[in-house]
């Protein structure tokens, strides 16, 4: 069975307990909030579909695990569901922070009612997704839906250390290498490993799988991380769904950035004089490959990879659903958009 067919029930199934979970928000006279929640999901408005709904990649990873460790993941919706709406809660936040207009090529909850309303927005979505983990308790056991609570909360917190590393990197011109791993082990990769963490808790597995499964996800995260920096630059505007070298003109301080800042050659000190218009980013990007940031970026793709592709081994996925995960795995892996 592929990872396509046997995805189909699971996608099916997330997208109906997400819908039960922000109904909880649907009360006499906050119609219109629950409207801004079912708008970022991409249930409501113009625009509305799979397209705006994302892939729901994080709910699918947790349930793939807690099949592959030979249990039913039908009681592991709960928490399938918390981990996508913490996502979400995230990119609200995030869209207010970047002062970012679209998303998924629909106008962001900010930009369409304001800020002040967008963050009660993000707040109820944060509050449905803590009321939907502990509701394991009624799937699984109240000792599975406490420790998915406490896993919730850290991750939360490594969330919002992540993005803070990330908004103030902004303003700094003496970052290294070494400073990009922190911001995207919280920004990214924390949530990614608890999703496979808690797919194993909720499989009840033994504490040595969680940990492979969590070192998985951790690793994971990581490596989708790099390569969408890579794209970022030097992606195919066609698949990516943003411009070639966005990440330049945005000023982001990702991987290959942070590589040419180092080298302190021409890119640097082009960088080092402001803002890159339009005009220059398809030079500056050509620049960094020349230096080496490229190659350097897919060097570590491939490094994390690999150890991500070993964790997973270590884990001792099972079964159709073991081999759908690792499909999964390979196909963020190995994505060009």
């Amino acid at each position: 069975m592929t990872l396509q067919s046997f995805s189909g029930p699971l996608l099916v199934a997330i997208e109906d307990e997400l819908r039960r979970v922000v109904a909880y928000a649907r009360q006499p006279g906050l119609e219109e909030m629950h409207l801004m929640l079912a708008y970022h999901m991409g249930w409501e408005g113009a625009g509305a579909g799979p397209e705006a709904q994302g892939k729901r990649i994080r709910p699918l990873l947790l349930l793939l695990v807690s099949a592959a460790c030979d249990r039913h993941w039908q009681p592991a919706l709960p928490a399938a569901a918390a981990v996508e709406l913490l996502h979400n809660f995230s990119l609200i936040h995030d869209d207010i922070q970047d002062q970012s207009p679209l998303r998924r090529g629909r106008e962001t909850v900010w930009k369409r009612w304001g800020i002040a309303q967008a963050v009660n927005a993000g707040d109820a979505m944060f509050a449905l997704a803590q009321m939907s983990m502990l509701r394991l308790s009624e799937s699984i056991s109240t000792e599975t839906a406490l420790h998915g609570a406490r896993l919730f909360q850290e991750t939360t917190l490594a969330l919002t250390q992540g993005q803070y590393l990330d908004l103030a990197y902004e303003a700094r011109g003496d970052l290294t290498l070494d400073a990009y791993w922190p911001m995207v082990s919280g920004k990214t990769a924390a949530l990614i490993s608890s999703c496979a963490r808690l797919g194993a808790q909720a499989a009840l597995a033994a504490s040595t799988v969680c940990d492979a499964y969590s070192r998985f996800g951790r690793l994971l995260g990581l490596a989708f991380q790099a390569l969408d920096d890579m794209l970022g630059i030097w992606g195919d505007a066609a698949l990516t769904g943003k411009s070639a070298e966005s990440d330049l003109l945005s000023g982001k301080k990702s991987l290959p950035v942070l590589f040419g800042l180092q080298q302190n050659g021409p890119f640097a000190a082009r960088w080092a004089q402001g803002p890159v218009t339009p005009g220059e980013a398809p030079g500056l990007a050509a620049q960094l490959e020349k230096e080496g940031a490229r190659d350097y970026t897919q060097e570590q793709a491939n490094l994390l990879t690999d150890q991500a592709l070993q964790a997973l081994k270590d884990a001792q996925p099972r079964g159709e659903a073991g081999l759908a995960l690792e499909e999964l795995a390979r196909k963020l892996l190995g994505r060009r958009a």
